[in-house]
Parts: C-alpha cells; sequence; structure tokens
C-alpha cells in the first residue's frame, strides 16, 4: 500500500513539473577570436548555433566591431592595422538575423600591440560624403536589449577646430523612456559636459519666443533635416522641447579632414513602446566650432522589432493629434534584404494603401539602391524605380538594378544587401478617426514574396471639451421647471463608441402634491365645527448631475448612448403654506376664520439619487454643434425626467 501511495506522489510530482515552463537561463556566448602578427590583427568571432523561425528565411549573424583605437568594421572577420603600440580593447556587437533566440553576449578582449611591423596603416574613413556628419546603429531597438550607436564626426575645416556634439533620445510624445543610456567610448579625448541653457523647455510653443541667454533671444521653428544649419538657439530649443534626454561631448583639435568615432551603448527598458510598426529616432547635432553658431543636424530613425528582420514595414504615424493632423505627412518605410546566394536584378514591393490616405499626395522621399525614376511610357535600359499607383496598392519595382546576396561569395559588408523605399503621403479630405494597417509583399526577381510585418498608424484619444445648455421636464411633477448648463469632456471626434463625461447644474422648481384634511372639532361653547387644514409646499434647488456613458456614433449626425448617473442637491429650499379654515356648523358653506402659516428649511448637498439614462444626438455629433434627447430612469419615484439640450463640441 505505502508503495502505491509513493508512486501516486511521484507521478502527480512529474505532471506537475511537466506542466511548468522552465525559464531559459541559458545565455548565448559569442567569442572574440583573433590572429596577431605584430600590429597587424584579423578578428573572427566565434558564435552559438542560430536557432531558425519556421518560414523565415534562413538566419544568420551581422557584427559591429570596436577595435579599440577609434576604428570599426561590419565585416565577420575584419582586418585591423594599429598605429601605435599600446593595449586596445577590441568589442564586438552580435545581431542575430530571423534567429529565435536572444543575441550573443561578448566579452571586450584586451589586445597588446608590442611591435610595428606594418605601416600600412589606414585612417578613419572620411564621411565627407555626408556632410561629416554620420549616426548609424547596430541593430533596430528590441525591448530589454542592448544596441550600439556609432556617431562620427569630421573635420571638414582647413583648419584645427574644436566644437561640441550633442545626442538626444528619448522622445517626449512615448509615455515612458525608450532607452537607458548605459555607457559611451571615446578615442580622442572627447569630455562630457553638463549644459543648463534652455529654461522652461517642457513648455515651449511655436508662437513664442524665449530666452536663450542675457543678451539673445530666438523663436522655436519646426526641425529641417538639411546639411548645415545656422540658427543653433532653435535647434537646441527644439530639440528639447522633443526630447528628454541629451548627452553633450566637447572635443579638442580635430584636424582638417579628420574623422572621429564616438560609441554609445544604450540598453532599451521594459516599459519601450511596443508597437512594432513604430518609428523611435535620436538627434545629433555636431558644432564643428564652439566659437560658431553654424551646425549640423542628422536623425537616426528607427522601428521597434520583435526579432531582428531586415524586411520590415514601418512608419512615423503612431499616436497622431488628429486635430493636426490634416495637413501632416505620413511616412512609411519599407526595408528589405537579398538573403540569396546571388544578386536580385529586380525587386518589386506591393504595399497597401488605406483609404484614409489621398495618393495624389504620393511622393518618394528617399530610397536604396538610389536611382532615378523609371520614364512613362519606354522601357528602361538603365537602373530606375517604377511606381504604379492603383485603388488600394501602390507598386515599387526596382528595375535593372544590383543588390548583392548576403549569401553571395566576396560578400563581406551585410549593408550591401540590404535596401528600402520611403515614401510619405498626405489624409484625404474627409477621413475618419480609426487606425489602419497596411503591409508590404517583397518580391526578389522570380522569387516567392516574402509578407512583412503590419504598418499601422494611430491616433491619440485627444480632448474634446463640450458646452451644454437645456431644459428638464418632469410630467410627474405639479408646476416644474429646471433649467441648466454644463460642460462635457470625451475623445476628441471619435469614429464609433467611446466614453463621455458630464457635469450639469440645474436651477429646479416644483410644487409638491397639495394635502387637505378634514376635522370636526368641538369649540370652547361645546358647538360642533369643521376645520380643513390645507398643506401646499413649492420646492427650489441647484441640482449637481454628473453622468458617464458611453456613446456611439451611427454616422456624422446622429448618435446614440446610454450610461449612469448621480444627481445631488448642492442646495435645497422647501416653502410651506398652512391654510386652516374654520367652518360653521358641520359643512363647508359659512367660514369662520382664516388663518395661513408658513415656514422654510433650507439643506444642502442632500437627497442624492442614482439612475439610468438613454440618449440620443442629431447633428454635428463628432464636433460642432448638435441637438440631443435624454430620459433618465432615475431609481426614486416621481424623478424620471426628459431632457432636451443643444450642445457644441470644440
Amino acid at each position: 500500500m505505502k508503495r502505491h501511495f509513493y508512486y501516486l506522489i511521484f507521478l502527480l510530482s512529474t505532471m506537475a513539473f511537466s506542466q511548468t515552463k522552465a525559464k531559459d537561463t541559458i545565455t548565448r556566448r559569442a567569442n572574440i577570436i583573433y590572429n596577431q602578427n605584430g600590429n597587424q590583427v584579423t578578428f573572427k568571432p566565434e558564435t552559438p548555433p542560430l536557432i531558425p523561425i519556421a518560414g523565415a528565411p534562413k538566419p544568420s549573424y551581422s557584427y559591429l566591431w570596436e577595435l579599440g583605437d577609434g576604428h570599426y568594421s561590419k565585416e565577420a572577420q575584419p582586418k585591423h592595422v594599429y598605429k601605435n603600440k599600446g593595449t586596445y580593447t577590441a568589442r564586438l556587437a552580435v545581431t542575430n538575423n530571423y534567429d529565435n533566440g536572444k543575441p550573443p553576449a561578448t566579452r571586450p578582449k584586451k589586445v597588446a600591440v608590442n611591435d610595428i611591423t606594418d605601416t600600412n596603416y589606414k585612417d578613419i574613413a572620411s564621411i565627407a560624403d555626408q556632410n561629416g556628419f554620420a549616426i548609424l546603429k547596430n541593430c533596430d531597438p528590441i525591448p530589454e536589449q542592448e544596441m550600439v550607436v556609432v556617431v562620427s564626426y569630421q573635420n571638414l575645416e582647413n583648419y584645427v577646430a574644436s566644437g561640441k556634439l550633442y545626442l538626444f533620445y528619448n522622445e517626449k510624445q512615448f509615455k515612458s523612456n525608450n532607452f537607458e543610456l548605459v555607457d559611451f567610448r571615446t578615442y580622442a579625448n572627447e569630455r562630457e559636459v553638463k549644459e543648463n541653457t534652455i529654461a522652461s523647455v517642457e513648455d515651449l510653443d511655436d508662437t513664442k519666443s524665449y530666452l536663450a541667454s542675457a543678451e539673445n533671444t530666438f523663436k522655436i521653428k519646426k526641425y529641417r533635416n538639411t546639411t548645415t544649419e545656422e540658427d543653433l538657439d532653435a535647434s537646441l530649443a527644439d530639440a528639447h522641447k522633443t526630447y528628454h534626454n541629451v548627452s553633450v561631448l566637447e572635443f579638442d583639435d580635430a584636424n582638417p579632414s579628420e574623422t572621429r568615432n564616438i560609441f554609445y551603448t544604450f540598453k532599451t527598458t521594459p516599459e519601450m513602446i511596443k508597437d512594432t510598426s513604430a518609428t523611435v529616432t535620436m538627434r545629433g547635432i555636431f558644432v564643428p566650432n564652439r566659437s560658431f553658431k553654424n551646425h549640423k543636424v542628422k536623425n537616426l530613425e528607427m522601428e521597434i522589432v520583435t526579432s531582428h528582420d531586415p524586411n520590415k514595414m514601418g512608419s512615423n504615424g503612431s499616436f497622431m493629434s488628429y486635430r493636426l493632423v490634416r495637413f501632416k505627412r505620413v511616412n512609411f518605410k519599407t526595408r528589405f534584404q537579398n538573403n540569396g546566394e546571388g544578386p536580385a536584378r529586380m525587386i518589386r514591393l506591393e504595399t497597401d494603401i488605406p483609404d484614409m490616405f489621398d495618393k495624389k499626395t504620393f511622393q518618394i522621399e528617399s530610397m536604396y539602391p538610389e536611382c532615378p525614376i523609371c520614364p512613362k511610357g519606354e522601357e528602361p535600359t538603365t537602373s530606375c524605380l517604377d511606381t504604379i499607383i492603383k485603388q488600394k496598392q501602390i507598386f515599387f519595382t526596382f528595375k535593372n538594378i544590383y543588390l548583392p546576396g548576403s549569401e553571395q561569395k566576396n560578400v563581406q559588408e551585410k549593408d550591401s544587401t540590404k535596401g528600402f523605399v520611403k515614401y510619405s503621403m498626405k489624409f484625404n479630405k474627409d477621413f475618419h478617426k480609426v487606425k489602419t494597417k497596411s503591409r508590404t509583399a517583397i518580391i526578389f526577381d522570380k522569387n516567392e514574396p516574402i509578407i512583412t510585418n503590419y504598418a499601422t498608424t494611430r491616433f491619440s484619444p485627444g480632448i474634446s471639451i463640450g458646452a451644454k445648455a437645456g431644459y428638464n421636464l418632469y410630467p410627474d411633477l405639479d408646476n416644474s421647471t429646471s433649467y441648466f448648463v454644463g460642460a462635457t469632456i470625451s475623445p476628441f471626434k471619435s469614429y464609433r463608441f467611446y466614453w463621455q463625461a458630464e457635469w450639469l447644474n440645474s436651477i429646479n422648481k416644483y410644487d409638491s402634491a397639495e394635502s387637505v384634511v378634514d376635522a370636526v372639532i368641538t369649540n370652547a361653547n361645546g358647538v360642533k365645527q369643521r376645520q380643513r387644514t390645507t398643506t401646499s409646499t413649492e420646492n427650489k434647488s441647484v441640482n449637481w448631475e454628473i453622468p458617464v456613458l458611453i456613446r456611439y456614433n451611427i454616422n456624422n449626425y446622429i448618435g446614440v448612448g446610454a450610461g449612469l448617473q448621480a444627481n445631488f442637491n448642492v442646495s435645497q429650499e422647501e416653502n410651506q403654506s398652512i391654510k386652516i379654515e374654520t367652518f360653521e356648523g358641520d359643512s363647508d358653506k359659512i367660514v369662520l376664520e382664516t388663518v395661513n402659516n408658513s415656514n422654510a428649511v433650507k439643506n444642502s448637498f442632500t437627497n442624492l439619487k442614482t439612475g439610468l439614462l438613454l440618449d440620443l444626438t442629431i447633428g454635428a455629433v463628432r464636433i460642432g454643434p448638435s441637438l440631443g434627447a435624454r430620459y433618465v430612469i432615475n431609481f426614486e419615484q416621481n424623478f424620471n425626467y426628459f431632457q432636451f439640450y443643444g450642445i457644441w463640441k470644440f
């Protein structure tokens, strides 16, 4: 018996453990391996096996090597020549593309250079073609993972210069911070400084002027992603208005044509926005010379991802203000990567276009491979991008191009296998406040299409304040009058369902039912008389009503609603009149005496009542003026009533 009991306990324990999902605490690691010949070092990653995603392309790794002397490489096995003797710290950031696990963690590796055997040293590559300022990342952000951002700057002047670098992050449009700055590494003695030159940046507004210093004032201007700007105060104010955090570095003695790199390590926060179609940004401002206001501005755009998939569609249309979007251009970006063993000659993107966008306003912002638009009506013989606009889709076709494959021989740089199309559109004249979804089918040559994620656009609720006034009709009360004014609050111009709260202040007046009491009394002389007592009460009150209801807009002109409400008397006054009539004998024909008495009773914050309500509005029900009727069913007798009102929502 005991043996059977033990078997039963063992079986139940096994079942319990089998139903508990074990948490994977094993950290995948990648090691830095290198071969050294004097000051020439060849690096190689030692990476764990990839975990394929079912139905996805073949998984692969991409790399960002930080070589310890200011240089970096994105090759799989870079070869580097160090200029000087010393000990250098090499770092590696590994990104797992189309992989079902976390990116491998790496530890820095010390490289000691004791002999200079190779004089074929190359300076950091020039970025003059990017106007001397560039920002790149090793991967798109995933919540609670690290990423590396590289900021590169170059002195394009013909003299030695000392300047300043700003990197802004954590946009204020998001409820929580998306990034935490873990570390930054400099290799040209750049130093961190603290600045507090912008006052009241939380309240900056395009229509006002703000003091930047005791001598200078400026106006906020809309940020433009141009090559060179001159109004540094305005650019800094706009960046402070847009972002919560900033890292400020000063640098000295940059030689003409010298390029330098700074490496930032960010960790994305658990509270990071989870919308995988959202675009987040960082903004860099490069001041080549601290003595002047000339500067350069660059944005780094990143799409939120759940896994590193180079074929992706994103949009900057997350949480837009519905009041302000009529003239806004919404940007969309479709990225793709050729994962084949050979180059792609034609790439076709079949992209959904939601109905609310005006395809007549469509324009291409940028692309890669960069090429002109195909001529209409003729077959192109050179590289070009063809666009065909249909009712529900736009087709982008890269023709006569050469995009290497990531599995192609002798392709070391993974970025060379990637491309994108970025385009923008405005909204139609008449569009509703609804979320949109669109995605893209990517076709490389004649291969099967790759379907991207959905890119979404959505609107923030916004606030709509309404003014309301009207009349309450109480059918069961005598001589009642009730007028009210009030205010409403609800989301701005909701499409279908939405919540609405109200506050109404009403002035009420009604008569209570009159009571008449007849009695036969005997006077002092022993004579019987009839006495009649008539009591009438007039009620006056100032009443507050607080309804909360859920509403539904059937269309632009008719809306219905239902909800609960509470009301109570802020002040109440009862004026009671008592009339006592004495008649001769037992009849009421001859009045001997009439006595009138009155009294008043006042109270405050009394007579709480609750009830249900049903509501109908006709007019501009989403925004603007409308007329409404409501029936309120109170849980107290004689207080059911109709409400007729006009309302204007702003």
